[in-house]
This record gives structure tokens, C-alpha cells and sequence, in this order.
């Protein structure tokens, strides 16, 4: 038997030191380095049994590598789809992150349901008993989704030999443990070494792997951020609990984009997709209300059309309030610099509140007109005339920019019956016939104008 060995890890970043320290020097954080035992040994294949002698990687010219297209499996999850890029490439790695009861397992028991394929649902939290329960209320019963609980990676992959799936879904990673280490389930180098078996697993039977990820309490995926690294593609599945929205995002991705986002509604009996979150984001008012202004934003591929409110009130405390949820608070204080000093309007001894509905986040810079016009509407307590809507970049001059893909961004607001659109003076529109009445300004004074005269 190999000598045992131990090692000190940071539970943060996953750095590794020879002997105990009280600071990271990696990531600087205090208190964060624990000693595992680490066992060496000889680690046979993913398979038990590696009979047959494998061939070396031969080198290739670039004109001789193949550039045939990956074939990738449909989820028949049109959201997940798009997420991904267009459906899973066999072969890759795939992490989903969340915060516990987001609905993670959901999503994927229910994606697992709805294939043709054969799928091993590998489940290291749950009993049978409890994933057949939540199965009953999706109402997607298959007989080509096998339910295994189990936890050690040797145990999964000799089911994996006799069952033969397409795919293979690990709830969670942070659960696994191998022979090969000794440390405890969850820890640092368990986690790394569990990853690298099912990289080596997935790689060498072209089977598509998708892993469950906890995060901590800073909203990071938990464990050594190598992790990250090590995996094809990195998903976040994130929602406020008061919401019915989730939305998922793509943090990384080897195979597509990473600004593809995509939203689901979460009921009792599952979740269901939005095809059209404009509607959804949308709020339909009885009257105008002021302090409210819709925006044509685009996220990936997909515009949206969003709505943004602001509450603007006098100071009761001596410094004024400034708060944004779903949009950066930095660059809220910027827009109001710019009122301030651009346009004349006092707002230093004013209490800011921004919101964007729908529990979503939105960093494209395009909201900017739209949430500048929340704001004097809230201040002036005048509402902005229905079926108006907003889509440019403010500089710190003052002056209104131009944004991308602005023809995308009217025609999304034409579909959904919009009949304004103020967009930069700067921008090119190839439309050529539109029934919208664009609204081409240079600079907030105009803005101002044309909305509140």
C-alpha cells in the first residue's frame, strides 16, 4: 500500500500548501486552510477492467484536423437549448449552479424525463422513493430514466457498465467520494479528484455529463475554483424565492455563447418555459403611473422588453438613499451625476429607489435612457404616455449613444405593440418601413422636451 500523505488546502480557492498557514496567500482570505490526508495509488481506468493497450495522441496539421460540425443532443428544453448553445455536445462536461431549492434537481429530472434517451439520474441527497415523488408531479413518467443513489465513484461507474446511458446526470458533485483519496466527502481535493474521473469517463465513452453544484454563501460555486476550469461549461440557475421566475445564465461555455439567458416560471408541478418574456416582465398597469419606463434591452441573441420603476422622494435622514435591485448601483450614482450636472436637475438631497421587475438583472448599458426617464417621471410625478418605450446609452457628457443591434431592439417593441421608441440621433437603422415612431435624440435636454415638454 502507497504511503499516506497529507496536505493543507484552502477551502476557498483550492490553493495548496505544505504546511498550515492562517492566511491564503492566493486569496487572501483568513482561517480558510485545512490539512486532508491525501493516498496515493495506482488508479486504473474509469473502467474496471483496462484490457487493451490505448494508442498514444498522434499530432496533426490544422488543414488535416476534420471541421465537421458537432452533433449535439436536443433536451427538448428549448430555454436549456439555447443556454448551451443549441443542445448538448456529447463527450462534455456540463456544471449547474444554484442556491438550494432554486430548483436545480427539477430542471434536470425533468429534462431526464422528457428525453428519448437513456438517462442515469445519479442522485447522492435524495432516496428513490423521493425523486419517484417529485417525478409524479412533473407527470413526465419514461422508462428510459434509471434512478441510482450512490455516492461513491467506483459504485456509479460499474452501474454505468451495465446500464449503458447517453446520459448522465451527478446530483450532486459535492457529495461523490473515490477510493483514491481519503479525505472526506465535499472537501477540495475529493471534488477535484471525482471531476477528473468523469472527465476522463465522459471524454472516453463520448457520453455527455451534466454535474449539480452547491454554492456558497457568496454566490460562488462551492469547492476549488479549478473546477470551474476543469468543466466544459459553467450554468448558473438563479431567482429571487418571491418570484415564480428563474432564469438561467451561462457563466462559461467551450461549445457557444455566454449571453444567452434563459427564463422559466416554477409551479407546483414543475417548471415551464417563457417563450416571451417580454409579456412576462412586463407589468400591465389599469392607468399611467409615473416613475415607470420600459426598455428595449437584448440579452445573447433575444431582446426583451423590460420594465424599469423608480421612486425619487425627499431625504428624511441627512444622507439621501441611493438603491437599485437588478441594476448596478455605481452606475445609477453616474446617472444621476450626469442630471445633476448636465441637465440641471437637483436630485443631490433626493432618495433614489430603482427596480427592475421580474427579479432579473440587466448590465446592458442600453436601460440607461430608460432609467433616466424613470427617474424624472417619479420626480416630476408626471407618467410617461403608454406605448413608450426607450433604447441608448447615456455618456458622462450628457449626450445620448448609440447602442447595438437597435433594429432588433424596435422590432421586438413593434411585435409587442409599442408605437415610440427614443433611440440615439448616432445610431444607423436599417429598417425600412416600420409603423413605430422613432424619436432620434442627441442629448438629455432633448429627452426632457419631447416627454414632460
Amino acid at each position: 500500500m502507497a504511503k499516506t500523505k497529507t496536505a493543507y488546502f484552502c477551502q476557498n480557492c483550492g490553493a495548496q500548501f505544505a504546511k498550515w498557514v492562517g492566511q491564503c496567500s492566493s486569496c487572501k482570505q483568513w482561517n480558510t486552510v485545512v490539512e486532508e490526508v491525501v493516498q496515493k495509488e495506482t488508479k486504473s481506468s474509469w473502467k474496471q477492467t483496462d484490457t487493451s493497450v490505448k494508442r498514444t495522441a498522434k499530432p496533426l496539421r490544422i488543414s488535416e484536423i476534420s471541421n465537421d460540425k458537432e452533433v449535439r443532443l436536443n433536451t427538448k428544453d428549448g430555454e436549456f437549448n439555447r443556454v448551451l448553445g443549441g443542445g448538448l455536445v456529447p463527450g462534455s462536461l456540463t456544471l449547474l449552479g444554484g442556491e438550494p431549492g432554486i430548483g436545480k434537481s427539477t430542471l434536470l429530472l425533468q429534462m431526464a424525463l422528457k428525453l428519448d434517451l437513456k438517462v442515469l439520474y445519479v442522485s447522492g441527497e435524495e432516496s428513490q422513493k423521493q425523486i419517484k415523488m417529485r417525478a409524479e408531479r412533473i407527470e413526465n413518467n419514461t422508462d428510459n430514466c434509471y434512478i441510482l443513489t450512490e455516492t461513491k465513484t467506483q459504485h456509479i461507474f460499474k452501474q454505468v457498465a451495465a446500464v449503458t446511458p447517453e446520459l448522465v446526470i451527478i446530483d450532486s458533485i459535492q457529495t461523490l467520494h473515490t477510493d483514491y483519496i481519503e479525505s472526506a466527502a465535499g472537501s477540495i481535493s475529493q471534488i477535484r479528484e471525482c471531476t477528473a474521473e468523469l472527465i476522463k469517463f465522459a471524454k472516453e465513452s463520448n457520453t455527455p455529463v451534466l454535474l449539480v453544484g452547491h454554492i456558497t454563501k457568496d454566490g460562488n460555486i462551492a469547492g476549488p475554483k479549478i473546477l470551474e476550469h476543469m468543466v466544459d461549461t459553467v450554468l448558473q440557475f438563479e431567482g429571487d424565492r418571491n418570484y415564480v421566475y428563474r432564469i438561467l445564465r451561462s457563466l462559461k461555455n467551450r461549445f457557444g455563447s455566454t449571453a444567452e439567458l434563459g427564463i422559466y416560471e416554477m409551479f407546483g408541478n414543475g417548471l415551464r418555459e417563457v417563450t416571451n418574456p417580454s409579456e412576462v416582465l412586463i407589468s400591465n398597469a389599469a392607468g399611467e403611473l409615473s416613475g415607470t419606463a420600459i426598455s428595449a434591452t437584448v440579452e445573447g441573441m433575444r431582446p426583451l422588453l423590460i420594465e424599469i420603476q423608480a421612486l425619487v422622494s425627499s431625504a428624511v435622514y441627512g444622507t439621501p438613499q441611493r438603491s437599485a435591485t437588478g441594476f448596478n448601483v455605481k452606475r445609477l450614482n453616474m446617472l444621476l451625476a450626469v442630471l445633476e450636472k448636465r441637465a440641471g436637475f437637483k436630485l443631490a438631497a433626493k432618495d433614489v429607489f430603482l427596480n427592475i421587475t421580474g427579479g432579473i438583472s440587466v448590465d446592458d448599458p442600453a436601460i440607461d435612457l430608460a432609467v433616466i426617464a424613470a427617474i424624472l417621471s417619479s420626480n416630476a410625478d408626471i407618467p410617461i404616455e403608454k406605448g413608450t418605450c426607450f433604447a441608448a446609452e447615456v455618456g458622462l457628457a450628457g449626450e445620448i449613444r448609440p447602442v447595438q443591434r437597435v433594429d432588433q431592439r424596435i422590432l421586438e417593441a413593434e411585435k409587442l405593440g409599442f408605437s415610440t421608441i427614443y433611440v440615439s440621433k448616432a445610431n444607423k437603422i436599417g429598417l425600412k418601413h416600420t409603423n413605430l415612431e422613432l424619436k432620434l435624440v442627441s442629448k438629455i435636454e432633448d429627452v426632457v422636451g419631447e416627454l414632460f415638454g
